[in-house]
């Protein structure tokens, strides 16, 4: 193939534009070309083909005309298929079509293509050079399929002050959309879907506006931590909030906060339910359980509220972190439709698993889990302390036992945590 043009469809998703450029880009590191991209068909013999399946009209064409099969990605999430298809159109000779079953499926696919021709994913963060080559080929008969086996997949940026909080003001003038294109592309590049934002002191939605619309535009699923419940984070009920953050005293003021939260948060996500103290201590154990309960059904109805649609329709969790798996040992419950986010030790011991004889539950199970950890009895910020193979047999083991909605992993500052 002699100096393809990359092609996508304007109708396509803006994540499939973004992932284009990237591709240009990663070309013209690894050869020193610079592949035209383009939106239309026509302009080239030879193309690289990029498309959602449910949005690109190209990649409709192929399949309708029978040029393509897109069997293996139906009912697949983030799915993606690469292959080479001879006289896809009318003066093109042949294409390799990157196919996506979603928006994310089609970034997946560019980006694995990406990697295979010698782009880290690493690339910017950790500086890692692109492996030089004059030419780049496909094999004829090439076919690559893959799809993810967990569904959510993610990093919670925590413990970032002060190097991560310093570092970001310094290049970006903070935690804006400018350094969340960068760990969103990341994300991506690793074949993630999912951040939990940077909220010491930070709050994604409020610091700055634009923050939501690239998340948005990199299709990257926004959360936010285990206690900060329906979209708001925490320094935000600092900046704004009325009153205690007690919900037996001041219940009028925190659901018109956190319906705010809902009302604002139009992006793709996954809402935490639930509540802890206030600044991530425990609540009293005495009235613990009760309030709980009641405070996740009036949370539930804000959020129907807010989306004019059931409850159960908005991916929701509740985090089984530290003393809340007590109350979890102890009884209380929630909706079925809400994943169950079970947690490690902090040190990376996975403290409770379902039961392989358990029935399923519709919102499922998670983990999260820790490469980073600022709390009692001893911080361990900083340091790689948790190696790879007990990493691999802890959560080898949380798949076994069906845990495969969500894994997020708290990285502390990203930097150090690379290798953790």
């Amino acid at each position: 193939v002699h100096a393809p043009t990359i092609v996508y469809d304007a109708a396509d998703d803006s994540l499939v534009r973004i992932a284009s450029q990237h591709l240009q880009q990663d070309v013209e590191s690894v050869s020193g070309k610079k592949l035209p991209v383009a939106t239309k068909l026509g302009l080239a013999k030879n193309i690289i083909l990029i498309g959602n399946l449910q949005k690109s009209r190209f990649i409709q064409q192929l399949v309708a005309e029978k040029k393509l099969s897109v069997t293996v990605l139906q009912n697949r999430w983030e799915g993606y298929k690469i292959q080479v298809v001879k006289a896809p159109f009318k003066g093109v000779a042949q294409a390799l079509v990157i196919v996506g079953s979603d928006r994310r499926g089609a970034a997946f696919g560019t980006f694995e293509l990406s990697k295979q021709i010698g782009v880290s994913p690493w690339h910017w963060w950790a500086d890692v050079p692109a492996q030089k080559a004059s030419q780049l080929y496909v094999q004829p008969g090439a076919v690559l399929v893959d799809s993810p086996k967990v569904k959510y997949r993610g990093i919670f940026i925590n413990d970032e002050a002060p190097a991560l909080s310093n570092w970001s003001r310094e290049k970006f003038g903070g935690f804006n959309h400018k350094f969340y294109e960068k760990v969103f592309e990341l994300i991506l590049r690793l074949k993630g879907n999912y951040l939990w934002p940077a909220m010491w002191g930070n709050a994604f939605y409020d610091d700055d506006p634009q923050n939501r619309q690239v998340a948005d535009n990199y299709g990257v699923v926004i959360g936010t931590s285990h206690h900060e419940p329906l979209m708001r984070a925490h320094d935000e009920w600092r900046r704004h909030g009325k009153g205690k953050w007690n919900y037996d005293s001041n219940a009028v003021a925190l659901q018109q906060f956190w319906k705010e939260g809902m009302q604002r948060a139009t992006n793709e996500k996954i809402v935490s339910v639930g509540m802890r103290g206030d600044g991530d201590e425990p609540m009293s154990r005495e009235t613990a359980t009760a309030l709980l309960e009641r405070i996740v059904t009036d949370q539930r109805q804000i959020i129907a509220d807010v989306t004019r649609k059931p409850a159960t329709e908005t991916p929701q969790l509740w985090a089984l972190y530290k003393e809340v798996q007590d109350y979890y040992d102890k009884g209380m419950r929630v909706p079925d439709d809400v994943t169950l986010l079970l947690a490690d030790d902090n040190w990376g011991n996975i403290r409770r698993l379902p039961k392989l004889t358990d029935p399923k539950r519709a919102g499922g199970h998670g983990i999260y889990y820790h490469f980073d950890y600022v709390g009692g009895p001893r911080n361990y910020k900083w340091l790689n302390t948790n190696n790879l193979a007990r990493v691999w047999e802890q959560m080898h083991l949380a798949w076994r036992h069906g845990v495969d909605r969500i894994w997020i992993v708290n990285v502390g500052d990203i930097k150090p945590m690379e290798l953790p």
